[in-house]
């Protein structure tokens, strides 16, 4: 405001009191305190009372203006402390990047000192402790941060995976629990939770889960996978009632019943259909549900389910015409040849077993069962060069004793040394097959020293 406007108001206000002095020229008293009074006209009081209004104002701007001032101040501090935690914290998490763990611990540390309710840096921090194995000092670290903000996803998801790493399976659960209880439709926390409770065998909780799972699931790409293991989860819960009592065996029979009516080529439901109609006392209804398993899916295990019911009610005659039926029927059925071949050796019918067994051998099929059940054939003939020729087929030895090698790093087995294993991709881990129980050997031996002649002589006479 310019001096001339501040002149003009002034000269306007005194026009308007000498204006209104005029019009109220009667004087009023006004008592303040009890006998105490103040009389003066209205005009002056009139006067008075806007210019105690203007002053009270003019104090209470200058308040509000001095109290947004310190909050200003506080704002500008607490954005300077901000930015300065936050340059140390981003060093940190680039020196955790770079693979720094040591300097990363020292950034991250300071950060956390700074401004103890930041939760990046909390992360951060379990970060370093998980990469140098100090997975208990991530879970201590991550339940400051738990208290520091309890509705974080990101530090319950975290705590989850560091105890998961220490193989603490229920704590893990609980920690996906409370993510559920916050965001009840996270589908990676019931993704985790239900690959969990598979862990631990706990199958109605576990289907339960993946009933949720499936309704997000559907009309995605991953609606199929999900419908599968619905499947396999509902076999699960079936396959509990086996353990109860009669009622309960009963139920799971239904149960496998509808799995197989909804899911004809679901093995694991005939298997158990079957061995549930068995321990009901239902031979022929079992024999009826493995043989049309085997008729629809082919499986080696319709066979070896059939072999031991037939065997154990001392009936092999009906076996052995289901598989001369079967094998007139599909001639080129391998497997059913090769189990027909077995049971007759089982049975001592040598040379028929042997025709069988000849018969998939000459298909091109090598395996050392083969040649071990033809081996046997041949050496209860009394043939024992064949079945000398055919142990040594099974037992993979060649001419020069070829004993083959193993890769000390995953398991894999290869008939000729390799620079580097074919399956796991280590270079010079393939070692002769037995080198890890002779050197074991070698250590427990406490010294080794050459026989002298006549030793062997001496030790036949003690």
């Amino acid at each position: 405001m310019t001096i001339m406007s501040f002149l003009l108001l002034t000269i306007l206000f005194m026009t308007w009191f000498i204006y209104f002095s005029g019009l109220n020229p009667q004087m009023v008293t006004i008592f303040y305190y009890p006998g105490e009074s103040i009389t003066s006209s209205l005009a002056v009081i009139a006067v008075g009372c806007i210019l105690v209004g203007v002053f009270i104002g003019f104090v209470l701007y200058l308040l509000s203006a001095l109290r947004q001032m310190v909050k200003n101040l506080k704002a500008d501090r607490q954005e300077r402390r901000n930015r300065e935690v936050i340059s140390i914290y981003r060093e940190g998490v680039n020196r955790l990047f770079s693979g720094d763990m040591k300097k990363a611990r020292v950034h991250l540390q300071r950060a956390l000192d700074r401004d103890p309710a930041r939760i990046e840096t909390y992360l951060a921090m379990a970060n370093v402790h998980v990469q140098d194995n100090q997975l208990e000092e991530a879970v201590a670290l991550l339940g400051r941060a738990r208290n520091v903000d309890p509705r974080s996803l990101e530090v319950l998801f975290k705590l989850a995976s560091v105890y998961e790493a220490l193989q603490r399976w229920d704590d893990a659960a609980q920690a996906y629990r409370s993510i559920l209880g916050k965001a009840d439709n996270n589908r990676k926390a019931l993704r985790a939770l239900r690959d969990l409770r598979m862990r631990a065998g706990e199958w109605k909780e576990s289907f339960e889960l993946q009933k949720k799972i499936l309704k997000f699931a559907e009309g995605t790409t991953r609606q199929e996978e999900e419908e599968r293991r619905m499947l396999s989860l509902r076999y699960e819960v079936a396959c509990q009632g086996l353990s109860g009592d009669e009622k309960e065996i009963k139920s799971a029979r239904v149960a496998l019943q509808e799995i197989v009516k909804d899911a004809p080529d679901f093995l694991p439901a005939h298997v158990s259909l079957g061995d549930v109609l068995r321990r009901l006392g239902a031979p022929l209804e079992a024999s009826s549900v493995w043989e049309e398993g085997y008729r629809s899916l082919g499986r080696g295990v319709f066979l070896e389910r059939l072999e031991a019911l037939f065997l154990d009610e001392g009936d092999p005659a009906t076996l052995l015409s289901f598989y001369r039926d079967f094998v007139r029927e599909k001639s080129n059925d391998l497997m059913l040849r090769f189990f027909y071949g077995k049971l007759c050796l089982r049975l001592e019918m040598i040379e028929e077993g042997l025709e069988q067994l000849q018969l998939v051998e000459s298909s091109g099929v090598d395996s050392p069962q083969i040649h071990l059940l033809l081996a046997e054939g041949h050496s209860r003939r009394g043939r024992l060069d064949i079945a000398i020729q055919q142990y040594k087929k099974a037992l993979g030895v060649t001419s020069r004793l070829a004993i083959g090698y193993v890769c000390d790093s995953c398991g894999e087995e290869s008939r000729e040394w390799q620079s580097r294993c074919p399956e796991c991709g280590e270079w010079g881990s393939l070692s002769v097959v037995g080198r890890q129980s002779l050197r074991g050997a070698m250590a427990a031996t406490t010294q080794l020293r050459e026989i002298h002649h006549g030793e062997r002589e001496t030790w036949g006479t003690v």
